[in-house]
This record gives structure tokens, C-alpha cells and sequence, in this order.
């Protein structure tokens, strides 16, 4: 008989056309001193086009790190990621660093926002890095009247010359959500988009979050300790001792009763 534990990898790991992200028996093991320490063990997922899915747990479980490997910032130790169809072990840093600039969208819990550049700026920055194609092509113009519209829409109308440092966390985050928004990418990660803002406007900003991601049809795979605003994505996966279970219908309907 299969474990629990066995059953809700099974049901991560299922695999069709229009998987976007899946991973296969990753692992992620770190030395601290002489002895090594397990951060990631024998992870399997596989996330569905426009799926939104977030990834909980308690501090220090590993999310960021998970994030991290799935987006192709950082390596496991064994297993495979696939993003987009690229196995991640296969491709050099510039071909990840290409495909991230293609397709890739990031929103961070400290916002991450190049101070020297106005807020018009740091938004228009991903078009005029964007790699040149047929279909995808602006020059600094046409950049600069896309991020305008868009910071717009978010209510920055007057706030698109100012610095990061001028805004308040709640502006700095609807400039971080544009940013992460403007090249419309295929899947979007979201490291804690909440966590340094108070409850009132983290509640705004989950809500321009999940507004915006269903306009693009992005994926959404969100980090979060926050248990209401996993709530709101189509799957919960947590991560326990490393290992990641699917606690989406136990989760919902807790929530439910709460």
C-alpha cells in the first residue's frame, strides 16, 4: 500500500500538453559545516498553463529555494526542471537569463526596484530588454507609452517620474506588479508580493495581483505564508521536511469552515 505522502506526489506529477512547469525528483542538499543538510527532497509538480498555484509553509521550509530552482536562478542537486519545455540542467546561464527575458515575470516581497530609475522607468526597463523579434519590438517610445498606460491603469498616473524612495510600500509594489506585468509573460513568480506591506494594502495588492493575472492569462506560482491569500490560487502545495504535498482540497476546506 502507498503512503500519503506517495498518493499526493502522484497527484502533483501529472503531465499533458499544456504543462508549462514540471519538475522530477528534485533534490536539494547543502553542507553546513561537515554535514549535509536536506532542504529539498524527492520534490515532484507539475503546473498546467494560466494554473495559479501557491507555495506555502512554515519559515525556513524552503520556498524561496524551491522558487528559485524552478525559475533558474539556483540548481538542484538532482532531479529535472522543465520550464516552458527547457530542461533547466541544459541550458548555459545565458540561454536561462534569455528565456526568463522572454517569458519570464518576477514580483518580490522587497520590491526590487532599480532606485536610480523613475518608476516610468523601472517599468518600461523589461520591453527595452526584452529580446528583438517580429512580433516584439520597442523602441524607447514606444516603451515609455506602454508603461505609462499600464501605470495608469494602477492608479500611478502621477507618480510615474518619481524614485522608489518617494513612494510609499504600496506604490513601490503596484510599480514592482507593472513591471512584472509589461512584457506579458507566459509564467509569473511571486516571492512573498505581500509580506512587507500592511494588511490593507497587501489586500489592494493581492487584488491587482489575481486581477492582473487573469487579464494576461499568466501562471501564477505564488510564495506566501499568508493562508488567505493562498486561498485565492487554484492549488496549494506546502512544503513539510522537504518534501511537497498537495493539501489543495484540505486546505480549501478549511478555509471554508473558518
Amino acid at each position: 500500500m502507498q503512503d500519503d505522502t506517495t498518493n499526493q506526489n502522484h497527484q502533483i506529477l501529472t503531465h499533458d500538453s499544456e504543462t508549462v512547469l514540471s519538475v522530477k525528483q528534485l533534490k536539494k542538499i547543502v553542507r553546513q559545516g561537515d554535514e549535509p543538510l536536506t532542504i529539498l527532497e524527492e520534490v515532484n509538480l507539475a503546473i498546467k498553463s494560466g494554473e495559479s498555484c501557491a507555495l506555502i509553509g512554515e519559515s525556513g521550509s524552503g520556498k524561496s529555494t524551491l522558487l528559485a530552482i524552478l525559475a533558474g536562478l539556483d540548481d538542484g542537486s538532482e532531479g529535472e526542471v522543465k520550464l516552458l519545455g527547457h530542461s533547466m540542467k541544459d541550458m548555459s546561464e545565458d540561454d536561462r537569463a534569455l528565456l526568463r527575458a522572454n517569458a519570464v515575470g518576477f514580483v518580490f516581497q522587497s520590491f526590487l526596484l532599480v532606485p536610480t530609475l523613475s518608476a516610468l522607468e523601472n517599468v518600461q526597463l523589461p520591453l527595452l530588454l526584452k529580446p528583438k523579434t517580429a512580433d516584439s519590438k520597442y523602441d524607447e517610445t514606444e516603451a515609455a507609452l506602454a508603461a505609462k498606460a499600464l501605470l495608469g491603469t494602477l492608479g500611478l498616473e502621477k507618480r510615474i517620474n518619481h524614485l522608489p524612495a518617494l513612494l510609499s510600500g504600496g506604490e513601490q509594489q503596484r510599480v514592482a506588479l507593472a513591471r512584472a506585468f509589461i512584457a506579458k509573460p507566459k509564467v509569473l513568480f511571486a516571492d512573498e508580493p505581500t509580506g512587507n506591506l500592511d494588511r490593507h494594502t497587501g489586500e489592494k495588492i493581492a487584488d491587482l495581483l489575481f486581477e492582473l493575472n487573469k487579464q494576461n492569462g499568466t501562471t501564477l506560482i505564488l510564495v506566501t505564508h499568508d493562508e488567505t491569500l493562498a486561498s485565492r490560487c487554484d492549488r496549494q502545495l506546502r512544503l513539510v521536511e522537504g518534501k511537497l504535498l498537495d493539501v489543495s482540497n484540505q486546505f480549501n476546506l478549511t478555509n471554508k469552515e473558518a
